[in-house]
């Protein structure tokens, strides 16, 4: 019997839809399978690199392990959206689809940098200079007290430049906010002057529940026109704020000819001298009703604080009492 041609032919054409159909199905099973990594692996894709440049890295990271079932899934998955650089944190057996979409919707690495309160510009232009993972360089440090002390997220790659734009605009938005709802029975004209107090008062205590206290301290000796003898503000006036002070205070160094020695000048510093935080803020801008007009250290980290100047040199001859007990002379 003579098998007719177009038999033959039908015979063939089924065979090859059949293998398209099985391998599709294949692929399409490849692709949204769980991926042979066995641990979250975090790879960095550069920009400029390509669909082909993406598919060797993963696969070289062990994130996948079919480079042309990755380029054949971008270009039927995509839906003409590009992969975006970045750093990346693949899941455990993340699958092909999934690892795709992450790039897709650019869920990149989120890094964190905490910068703490009381920091001077300086301080904390050192500390972006040292983050590696950031970008570019800052021409000069920002203005004092511009920059607001907070945690901050980023991503590999960012420009430092851009994270100190944040910090600024991050100072300007709260400083905005709290200074509307100050208690307006507070000294001050402006809002610049509330950063001004809130430096010395940050550089002052450590303790959160202090500094409404020292505060009012300042407050009282501005209304009495005493100068505010900030200790702070002479180391201020020393270092310029470049640099921390490794030694304590002098009576040479209360001699210190600057306008930021508020010992030898009344008012307020000309700027800030450190950049602030929102409780230091916070205490400024609402502090307690006291009568005190001094404070000195009391050896457990905190503050003595007093009326009266003899009430003070109580506390200052206690204090000295502390000292030489811990020093031995």
């Amino acid at each position: 019997m003579v098998r007719r041609p177009y038999i033959i032919l039908a015979g063939v054409v089924a065979l090859v839809v059949a293998g398209a159909i099985g391998a599709g199905s294949y692929g399409w099973h490849a692709f949204n399978s769980a991926g042979p990594s066995r641990q979250e692996t975090t790879v960095v894709i550069p920009k400029g690199i390509g669909i082909a440049g993406i598919a060797d890295l993963l696969n070289k990271s062990g994130v996948i392990d079919n480079e042309l079932i990755f380029k054949l899934g971008v270009k039927l998955s995509s839906e003409g959206k590009s992969l975006r650089a970045g750093e990346y944190a693949f899941p455990p057996g993340v699958s092909q689809h999934a690892a795709i979409r992450l790039m897709i919707e650019g869920k990149a690495v989120q890094h964190k940098i905490t910068i703490p309160e009381g920091l001077t510009s300086a301080e904390i232009y050192d500390l972006l200079m040292a983050t590696p993972i950031l970008d570019g360089a800052l021409a000069n440090p920002p203005a004092e007290g511009t920059l607001l002390p907070e945690t901050y997220q980023y991503l590999r790659g960012e420009s430092r430049a851009a994270l100190v734009d944040r910090m600024r605009r991050d100072m300007t938005t709260t400083l905005e906010k709290l200074w509307a709802d100050r208690d307006k029975s507070i000294p001050l004209s402006k809002s610049d002057e509330a950063v001004v107090l809130a430096s010395v008062v940050e550089k002052e205590t450590g303790k959160p529940e202090e500094r409404p206290r020292i505060a009012a301290v300042f407050y009282n000796r501005l209304k009495k026109n005493m100068p505010l003898q900030s200790d702070p503000t002479v180391i201020f006036a020393i270092t310029n704020g470049k640099k921390r002070l490794d030694r304590s205070l002098t009576y040479d160094d209360l001699k210190t000819d600057s306008p930021y020695n508020t010992y030898l000048n009344l008012g307020l510093p000309p700027t800030p001298i450190a950049n602030p935080g929102i409780e230091a803020l916070k205490a400024v801008l609402h502090p307690i009703k006291s009568k005190d007009l001094y404070f000195v250290a009391d050896g457990t980290g905190g503050h003595a604080f007093a009326e009266t100047l003899d009430e003070h040199n109580k506390n200052v001859a206690q204090w000295r009492k502390v000292q030489k007990a811990a020093t031995g002379n």
